[in-house]
């Protein structure tokens, strides 16, 4: 019997379609979301993502002596309040540590399972190129999420043991209590986390080009630390604004008595765009490409 045979009406395909095509994405997602997770190398990432808050406010600690006010900008504030430890490590982890995570997972999306083999048995199911490539998108934006979570809780919970808590001192010198510094934390982390969606675009595309994942992996590694050395030279000012990472620490604006959103509101701009301009290559890429390993 032939596949036209075997389906019995055209108005019985079009009901099921839409039920077979939102069932077919979630185990793909979730088959994504657990292949991820279940890595060694992931887990080993997030612990080490979990320790630099506590080596932060450990050194912090020995180095102010526990004492108030000390140490400058972002220390002094930690000293005042262990709550501030959790932006403290976001500044701190975002430029290089986040990064170089994230674009270890999104760069061996594709290539890694084209170099062991799985991706072409993948693609013999009928899951269709765009929803995997969009499972492992949404895969790693999930991982993002994760990543500076375990940040933000790490520090919190070193905070809350290693300094006093209660009332936050904003940058802007207001202070705020415990309750709505908790939501400028979560605030703060979730733009953190969607600063590095177009990391995830640019990585997801590095890794359809190429059948090794260790070199996915390593180029998307080594053009976050190329662009964010580019966006450190005041000749190349033109050109920065439209770099991904320019606006990474926007975030800081957040933690004022009245928050300005300006600057935030261009960075996720600028992360959309990105999204939108990689993500579209690396659809056309995967769609096109031969798989043959």
């Amino acid at each position: 019997m032939s596949r036209a045979e075997a389906v019995p009406q055209g108005g019985a395909v079009a009901a099921v379609r839409p039920r077979v095509g939102a069932a077919g994405y979630a185990a793909l997602f979730t088959s994504e979301l657990a292949m991820t997770f279940r890595r060694a190398r992931t887990i080993a990432m997030l612990g080490i993502l979990a320790a630099l808050p506590v080596l932060i406010g450990v050194v912090v600690r020995v180095h102010t002596g526990g004492s108030r006010g000390e140490g400058p900008a972002f220390v002094a504030q930690v000293t005042q309040n262990g709550l501030f430890l959790v932006f403290t490590a976001l500044a701190v982890t975002l430029p290089v540590f986040l990064p170089m995570t994230v674009g270890v997972v999104a760069g061996d999306a594709v290539a890694g399972e084209a170099a062991t083999g799985t991706l072409r048995y993948l693609l013999v199911a009928p899951a269709g190129r765009t929803r995997l490539l969009a499972a492992k998108f949404a895969a790693a934006l999930v991982f993002c999420l994760a990543a500076t979570g375990v940040v933000a809780l790490s520090a919190l919970a070193t905070g809350a043991v290693l300094f006093p808590l209660g009332e936050v001192t904003l940058l802007s010198g207001d202070a705020i209590g415990v309750g709505e510094a908790l939501l400028r934390a979560v605030l703060v982390a979730g733009v953190v986390a969607l600063s590095l969606a177009g990391l995830v675009a640019v990585g997801l595309f590095v890794s359809t080009l190429t059948g090794s994942g260790i070199a996915a992996m390593a180029t998307t590694v080594v053009l976050v630390i190329t662009v964010q050395i580019l966006d450190s030279f005041p000749q190349l000012h033109a050109v920065q604004p439209f770099l991904f990472t320019h606006q990474w620490l926007s975030f800081s604006d957040l933690l004022r008595e009245r928050m300005y959103w300006d600057n935030v509101l261009e960075n996720l701009g600028l992360q959309a765009v990105y999204v939108a301009v990689f993500g579209s290559a690396a659809w056309a890429r995967f769609t096109a490409r031969d798989i043959t390993v």
